[in-house]
């Protein structure tokens, strides 16, 4: 399974939605000028990367399912 080019992808998919997600919850408990700058794009980036990460997981247990 760690050999396929999908659940790589997919895998990286989850990363970056944990990488946004630390930034954003890092700015919120910091404070200051950075959290009113980019709080919410950074959330609304979070919820866009994690739909493509669900939607990639989803496709990657159908393909494997023989679907």
């Amino acid at each position: 399974m760690a050999n396929d080019p999908l659940f790589i992808i997919a895998a990286l998919a989850c990363f970056a939605v944990l990488i946004i997600l630390v930034i954003g919850v890092g700015g919120f408990a910091k404070g200051g000028d950075f959290n009113r700058k980019h709080a919410n794009r950074l959330m609304r980036w979070r919820i866009g990367a994690q739909f493509i990460a669900v939607a990639l997981i989803l496709l990657f247990v159908w393909l494997r399912q023989g679907g």
